[in-house]
């Protein structure tokens, strides 16, 4: 009988999509579903990406240089001058999405065995690249309790290691929405330099930030710029995920060198996305202060509507799409999963991310669900109704 690879067998699920399959059956059964689960903003693409695709009269479709396209390139280190961000063109290696930044950073930076701290919740799907890697996760406990600011520094401190390589953060944070302060920011950056650790930052949600706040890159740290490597991505910046363009940038020779090794494997980015998000770079700013605008709303409409269901705690998150929730149940995955299979109001159902996922430390997240506000604010007031009304019924509500 043919087997798989063991390795294969240990990889984590992803939260995100793991429900699919029932949300799947709930629609085939003709129940609409509020997908709160995944981060697919319904905001339109801007036209001056839709248009340049449209507008292509190539005759052949062609490699692009390993590293990206060079104007593209170009234009990226224009945006990241825009923010305050003085890189170069070497900096910047064009990858499949942020999705292939983030796994070029894990295998670049650290050996297998050796140690990446990251404050938890983080996104999941990190947990299955470190597992690729046969890199370790140790993570730094953040809790609801304190909106998931960044855990204070002795707890940082008790994780080092001589196998410690690397610190990794997403700012704005996926899943919690947290904004790390300048102070907590450079606090890392402390670290970074004192245990000559690599400071991975996923900067992928920079433009998504509330409040009159504003979003402190890693890149624009003092004194680390060895040490620093960000993930960036278009997907969420305009609205284009399925593109799947992202990009890793580091001042670090030795670490761009070698995401370059990696990227000439895989041959190229994809010819049409950098066509596409190089127009994207020409969408004006009112295009973004607009979607702010609307994200600030949906955001304020979906806190506001589950702190009012009887035993629901959800922070406020500064950054973003996406926010934690605690419910008064057993069981996030199994309230979930009932929510798909079992209950229906008006016709209609939440799909949830449980939050379990998020976390490196089993059993935490249990009763904590990631919440995605991409939804139009009418769509988000009728999901809290079906959650509100769910609670009343489910079987396992504490």
């Amino acid at each position: 009988m043919l087997k798989i690879s063991a390795k294969s067998h240990t990889l984590p699920i992803s939260p995100i999509r793991q429900l699919v399959p029932l949300a799947e059956a709930a629609a085939a059964r003709g129940t609409h579903i509020y997908k709160l689960n995944i981060g697919q903003p319904d905001i339109h693409t801007p036209e001056e990406a839709t248009r340049a695709v449209q507008g292509v009269t190539d005759k052949i479709f062609p490699y692009s240089h390993s590293a990206g396209l060079f104007p593209y390139r170009q234009k990226l280190v224009e945006y990241y001058r825009k923010n305050n961000i003085k890189v170069d063109v070497d900096d910047i290696l064009v990858t499949l999405g942020g999705t292939e930044a983030a796994q070029m950073a894990m295998l670049i930076c650290a050996n297998p065995g050796e140690e990446i701290l990251v404050p938890e919740p983080f996104y999941a799907n990190y947990n299955t690249f470190a597992a690729s890697y046969d890199t370790i996760l140790v993570p730094v406990p953040g809790t609801i309790e304190n909106d998931f600011a960044l855990p204070p520094r002795e707890e940082f401190l008790k994780r080092i290691t001589p196998r410690t390589r690397a610190i990794l953060i997403c700012n704005p944070n996926n899943p919690t929405g947290h904004l790390y302060t300048r102070e907590e920011m450079e606090m890392l950056a402390d670290m970074a330099a004192h245990y000559n650790l690599y400071l991975i930052s996923d900067e992928v949600y920079r433009e998504f930030c509330y409040d009159g706040t504003k979003q402190i890159s890693a890149l624009s740290l003092k004194g680390i710029d060895d040490n620093v490597v960000v993930i960036d991505s278009v997907s969420k910046r305009y609205s284009m995920c399925g593109v799947r363009l992202g990009n890793i940038v580091s001042r670090n020779k030795e670490v761009m060198a070698a995401a370059l090794k990696l990227a000439q494997a895989r041959l190229s980015p994809p010819y049409l996305a950098q066509i596409a998000a190089s127009a994207a770079m020409d969408t004006p700013q009112s295009y973004y202060d607009d979607v702010v605008a609307e994200y600030t709303a949906r955001r304020n409409c979906l806190v506001e509507e589950l702190n009012k269901i009887p035993g629901v705690y959800c922070p406020k998150p500064q950054g973003a799409f996406y926010t934690m929730a605690q419910f008064p149940v057993d069981d996030c995955h199994k309230f979930a999963c009932w929510l798909l299979t079992d209950f229906s109001y008006n016709g209609a159902t939440v799909q949830l991310a449980p939050a379990s996922g998020f976390y490196a430390t089993k059993g935490k997240g249990k009763q904590e669900a990631r919440i995605a506000y991409v939804l139009c604010k009418e769509d988000l007031l009728a999901a809290c109704e079906c959650l509100r009304e769910a609670l009343k019924v489910y079987p396992g509500r504490l």
